[in-house]
């Protein structure tokens, strides 16, 4: 059985489709090393014939490569967040708040809760679903973010207790969770990245917060969390303030005991010990084996011997291959050259 291969989330996305993902604004004058804008709400002026074209690309890309399980690629989303924010009710996209976030690596004007957090009635990640399942003989993994990712991305004005916010996010999100397994998404990914850098919150409240996303969720859906630790301003900025991987070992034993099936951790970036692998004994580990920012191109004998280096502390039925995040970055030759390398180390196993 060789390793099963697949993505994270984010695709390039081709020029006809002009929707960014991250904008970066300049560094601030309070030590934050990035500052971006995330409020951009480009994919309405989209034609809905050019989204389709550029989801069917991006899965078509990675098919091609040898991926098992691809994503939507994300091709509709100004980002990972706020995408889906637009779709509740209680957070204002007009009024914004400046803040810094993501442990100080960041500042933006960002969207203000300004009321109680509530879905709008109207599913939409469904329809996503369905029109990316089109265009794949393979299931395709959709991805939805957490609830304290979606706190350090906004500003909090109405909440008096970060608990309680945390709470009704996942409540609105598992709306839209049970939504995407009745239509037949069986691959359903919730990205917490924050996980790494507020541990203590993640252990507070957040791995909770897991449970009740995918509360109600069928068995025979996959339920997969992904934690990285951040994306840089751009491709190979070597200075940027990741988040600390130690976290993944603070978190590890909690996140085995939750309902996740597959956990999704960065390795290629910091070379984790790997011996970390042994606190997941039930939880699948999506190991991530190439990098997201850094246009050096892993060796297939490189990716092999890693993932050789990971089957010495979890069976090969629990050992998935994967990027360490999402490749939006990197550019769709890139993407696809390490794409393809991971694919070809995973087969050789």
């Amino acid at each position: 059985m060789s390793i099963t291969t697949t993505c994270i989330g984010a695709y390039p996305k081709p020029d006809y489709v002009e929707i960014g993902n991250f904008a970066e604004t300049g560094a601030p004058d309070d030590g934050a090393t990035r500052a971006f804008s995330y409020t951009q709400d480009s994919a309405a002026e989209v034609p809905e014939e050019l989204l389709l074209r550029a989801t069917a690309a991006a899965i078509r890309d990675q098919l091609d490569c040898g991926i098992d399980i691809p994503t939507d690629g994300e091709q509709r989303r100004e980002n990972y967040i706020h995408y889906h924010c637009r779709h509740l009710d209680g957070i204002d996209f007009v009024n914004l708040t400046n803040r810094v976030h993501r442990n100080g690596a960041a500042v933006a004007d960002l969207p203000t809760i300004h009321a109680a957090i509530k879905p709008r009635g109207d599913h939409f990640l469904d329809r996503d679903f369905r029109s990316a399942q089109d265009f794949s003989a393979r299931p395709v993994k959709i991805t939805v973010p957490g609830p304290l990712s979606i706190m350090d991305t906004t500003a909090n004005r109405h909440y008096s207790s970060d608990q309680e916010l945390a709470f009704d996010l996942a409540d609105a999100l598992n709306f839209e969770i049970r939504a995407l397994a009745a239509a037949g998404c069986k691959y359903i990914q919730l990205d917490e990245p924050l996980f790494v850098r507020k541990v203590e919150d993640a252990l507070a409240y957040g791995v909770e917060c897991l449970d009740r996303c995918f509360d109600g969720v069928p068995a025979d859906v996959t339920r997969v969390m992904h934690m990285c630790c951040g994306y840089p301003g751009h491709l190979d900025d070597a200075d940027y303030l990741k988040a600390d991987p130690d976290g993944y070992q603070r978190l590890a034993r909690a996140i085995d005991r939750s309902s996740v099936d597959q956990v999704s951790i960065e390795d290629a970036h910091c070379l984790n010990d790997l011996a970390l692998l042994e606190a997941f004994s039930n939880t699948a580990i999506i190991l991530g084996v190439v990098t997201i920012a850094s246009s050096h191109i892993e060796s297939i004998d490189a990716i092999e011997q890693r993932l050789r280096q990971a089957l010495q502390h979890v069976d090969n039925e629990r050992l998935l291959a994967a990027p360490d995040c999402g490749l939006m970055m990197l550019g769709r030759s890139l993407a696809m050259a390490k794409l393809k390398n991971m694919c070809a180390a995973a087969a050789r196993i």
